[in-house]
């Protein structure tokens, strides 16, 4: 039990004003923490995928598990409770959890649903309606925002209207609900930052982004995009970042990601918002929050 629930308002408001008072001190005396709170770090559910598909872990038990890692932000992947979009009951038990725990809901990735991009304008219209329930379950929960893809077939400029098509409507209901939509780069053409940026362009929504992912930027077999490069272009639009310990260059080479160097890119975007954790697996948690952290402690001395 919270000892502070016990206190009288008066106690309690007094702590909680010097507490306030304390850390403006601490952060007058100290410029470096502020701009390492300027970056936070969560926890993509697609890191335990393994355990969750075996069983091992629950979905409903994401939140202890990111609790007990040190981390306090949750992305969520609807594959791990993909029948569960429009059930209150088990959202909501989802949301007492992490509730009890401090831990706060950021997104969650949305797949299986169909191509923003489908050539066909029954499946597109069909894959819009397929995500609107997830916008309503990411509201439910408290997020910010749903991930979605950008997938498309067709020609450079075919793709881009047919994603923007897409994209652009489901915006448009996520908006009405103060909801952001955010494009990953994420395999084809989505992969190159030059055709999802000119995606995001067109669209031209405020509450449409994107979601750079360091390590997806492979577009097909020996062909990717530059992933720093890659990063830099997107974050303009940038509602989160995913961060993955490997690199492309643009050559189809991959290459152990150099942490700081990506860390910079994000925070002279002007970026101050999270940073997921998509590498390591459950075993390694402790270690990727820990290869984080440090990272964005020495960009931000």
């Amino acid at each position: 039990m919270n000892e502070s629930l016990n206190q009288s308002p008066t106690r309690r408001q007094f702590l909680i004003q010097s507490s306030l008072a304390a850390g403006a001190v601490a952060l007058r005396a100290a410029p470096a923490i502020r701009a390492v709170a300027r970056l936070k770090i969560s926890l993509a559910q697609w890191t335990i995928n393994k355990d969750l598909r075996s069983g091992k872990i629950d979905n409903l038990d994401f939140a202890r598990v990111a609790h007990d890692h040190g981390i306090l932000a949750l992305e969520y992947v609807n594959q791990f409770f993909m029948d569960r979009a429009k059930d209150h009951a088990y959202l909501g038990e989802m949301k007492r959890r992490a509730a009890d725990l401090g831990v706060k809901s950021v997104l969650i990735m949305c797949d299986n649903e169909g191509n923003l991009g489908d050539s066909n304008e029954v499946k597109r219209n069909r894959t819009v309606d397929n995500h609107r329930k997830w916008i309503d379950a990411a509201k439910f929960l408290g997020c910010h925002s749903i991930r979605v893809n950008a997938r498309s077939s067709g020609t450079w400029e075919e793709q881009v209207k047919l994603a923007s098509d897409g994209l652009a409507r489901l915006t448009t209901f996520g908006a009405a609900q103060n909801m952001n939509v955010i494009v990953e780069n994420h395999g084809g053409l989505s992969s190159n930052a030059d055709w999802l940026a000119e995606v995001i362009t067109r669209v031209n929504q405020p509450h449409c982004g994107t979601l750079p992912d360091t390590g997806n930027f492979r577009i097909k077999d020996n062909e990717s995009y530059d992933s720093y490069r890659g990063v830099k272009k997107l974050m303009k639009w940038a509602k989160g970042v995913s961060v993955k310990d490997m690199a492309w260059d643009d050559k189809g080479n991959q290459s152990p990601l150099d942490f700081e160097r990506m860390f910079r890119i994000v925070l002279e975007a002007g970026y101050s918002g999270y940073c997921g954790i998509e590498f390591g697996g459950y075993e390694g948690l402790n270690q990727s929050r820990e290869q984080l952290a440090r990272a964005i402690r020495n960009v931000s001395a």
